[in-house]
């Protein structure tokens, strides 16, 4: 396990969590299995230290969530927000997991900024903002997840993981990495499910609770924008999906049902760069884009030149005002300003 912490951030962890008995995890807005399950499994550890923690989200997350040890207690501020505000109001701690700026936070951003605990970010992604006394930042990792077991490790606590724990932190890092099927070459990320492992977790029934619970509007959904929605760009190896509002009421698809579609054109023989274009159900004239991408395209760089985005070298997203139209020119003049990583040579 590698050493993150020096002594002093060691110490200053310590102390924030010695002397707080409140504590509150915020994860970003639009929670994923690695937003989700961190949060959770670093509640399960401040309650074994005997602290009144909870999870307090932006929004709700996806039903093949639902299942994780403590998902039942998650206070979702979009349903319930003022028992979130009271939680933040009476918290002596506040923990940043999974996001690098408090933009992240969605509609609770200007809730957490306000409360006068201290703050501790818990984060893998690039170029973490100044909000947080305390911030623990490791954008080489697989996932959130990772980042908290190599926390455990220097507080000589991964031995003594439960399995609730255990649970949380494999299915973080599984959702995080495709389940392991990208940013997950470090030799040391086995390690880290090596010691999950040992718990007693069942790794395939965690997989098939994940990816085997498709609805049916889901499949039916994926079908079409294959068959319908996907545009291949010819000699530049992209894809391009797109999907819109009234699409998503056509088929009837609930949050989380579109989940991993931005990655099923990279099956596709020499694919290297895959974007979904998704209306905002939220927010009209609000195209969402994911990005996903292989080997060496950095498709974190084109989310911040073009969709106001960013994220990891092979897994980005941002967002644009504009039509869905105008949204998917404006990929393919990103995919042509990056054309020397796409096209053939």
């Amino acid at each position: 396990m590698e050493k993150i912490l020096d002594e002093v951030q060691k110490q200053q962890f310590l102390d924030l969590v010695e002397n707080a008995q409140r504590v509150v995890v915020c994860p970003h807005v639009n929670p994923d299995g690695d937003a989700v399950g961190s949060s959770l499994a670093i509640v399960h550890w401040l309650r074994k230290q005997g602290k009144c923690a909870h999870v307090v989200v932006p929004n709700a997350f996806p039903e093949f969530l639902q299942w994780l040890p403590g998902a039942d207690e998650v206070i979702i501020y979009a349903r319930n927000a003022d028992e979130a505000k009271e939680r933040l109001q009476q918290a002596d701690l506040v923990v940043i997991a999974d996001l690098n700026s408090p933009s992240r936070l969605g509609a609770m951003e200007e809730m957490v900024l306000a409360v006068e605990a201290p703050r501790i970010m818990i984060d893998h992604h690039m170029d973490p903002s100044a909000f947080c006394q305390l911030v623990i930042s490791q954008p080489q990792m697989c996932a959130t997840a990772e980042v908290w077991c190599h926390v455990l490790s220097q507080l000589s606590q991964i031995e003594h993981l439960s399995y609730d724990e255990a649970v949380c932190l494999y299915t973080a890092m599984m959702c995080d990495t495709g389940a392991f099927t990208y940013a997950s070459n470090r030799p040391v990320v086995y390690e880290c499910i090596g010691l999950l492992m040992a718990c007693g977790i069942d790794k395939d029934k965690i997989y098939r609770n994940v990816f085997y619970t498709a609805s049916a509007a889901r499949l039916r959904l994926q079908g079409y924008l294959l068959y319908v929605n996907m545009q291949l760009l010819n000699g530049y190896h992209t894809s391009i999906m797109t999907l819109t509002r009234e699409e998503r009421k056509r088929f009837g698809i609930k949050n989380g049902d579109t989940e991993g579609f931005v990655n099923i054109p990279l099956q596709i023989m020499g694919m290297r760069l895959s974007v979904f274009l998704t209306e905002d159900t939220e927010h009209p004239g609000i195209v969402k884009v994911s990005l996903r991408s292989v080997d060496d395209f950095p498709c974190n760089l084109m989310a911040e030149e073009f969709f106001n985005g960013g994220g990891h070298k092979n897994a980005s997203g941002g967002r644009i005002q504009c039509t869905m139209d105008e949204a998917v020119e404006c990929v393919k003049q990103a995919v042509n300003k990056y054309r020397k990583w796409l096209k053939d040579v």
